[in-house]
């Protein structure tokens, strides 16, 4: 099996946080990774710390940091669709569904990682998540991949339950924090944190997975 992961995410840095240990164990066993990133987060508010980047040098440095974080982990099929952020939320959501299945139906991924619908807090994040649920479900039932959500809202696992899959990245720890690094300037206080915090070290080592139901 050709076991290809799929990764679409709104934003340079979704895929470092919940998802680049799981990236970095398929890359490393020599399974494909395709990810699409929808924009280069250039509204984000983070400009460093202590700053270092201004509202017009942030879209080149994030675009930067989004090549060195796939570097880390293996990533070498990024697609990017140079959306603007914070305004995901605002494309026709058909359109860009069929943009994913467009992809979908040329890597023919066994499993697709995306936030889950309603869990995942940032309405980039949720018009994303939208989008792939419907471009999966429009696929022939036998023909769609494994849906994967990360979900972080806080009643996440009051609601959906205990995530089904916790996969273990240990093995990739220093690829998952070079990932994290390399959006230095979004992603400083987490790397503090881990340093600080054994709970925030516990947490990153674990990455956590919900079955969306199709």
């Amino acid at each position: 099996m050709n076991d290809h992961l799929l990764v679409i995410f709104p934003h340079p840095d979704d895929e470092a946080f919940g998802v680049s240990g799981t990236i970095a164990q398929h890359t490393k066993k020599g399974s494909p990774v395709t990810y699409i990133c929808l924009t280069l987060g250039q509204m984000g508010r983070n400009m460093g710390n202590p700053p270092f980047a201004t509202r017009e040098s942030l879209p080149l440095i994030r675009q930067k940091e989004l090549e060195d974080a796939c570097a880390a982990v293996g990533i070498d099929d990024l697609r990017q669709f140079g959306l603007r952020d914070k305004t995901v939320e605002f494309e026709d959501e058909k359109g860009l569904a069929d943009k994913f299945l467009s992809v979908i139906e040329e890597v023919k991924p066994t499993k697709l990682i995306t936030f889950y619908p309603g869990y995942s807090v940032h309405p980039d994040h949720e018009a994303t998540a939208r989008a792939v649920v419907r471009a999966v479900k429009s696929m022939p039932e036998l023909e769609r991949p494994e849906l994967l959500c990360v979900a972080f809202a806080k009643n996440s696992e009051a609601e959906l339950g205990a995530p089904h899959i916790v996969t273990d990245i240990s093995d990739v720890f220093e690829e998952k924090m070079n990932c994290i690094k390399a959006h230095k300037s979004q992603t400083q206080w987490l790397v503090e944190s881990v340093k600080k915090d054994p709970a925030m070290l516990e947490w990153v080592k674990h990455e956590r997975f919900w079955r969306y139901p199709l």
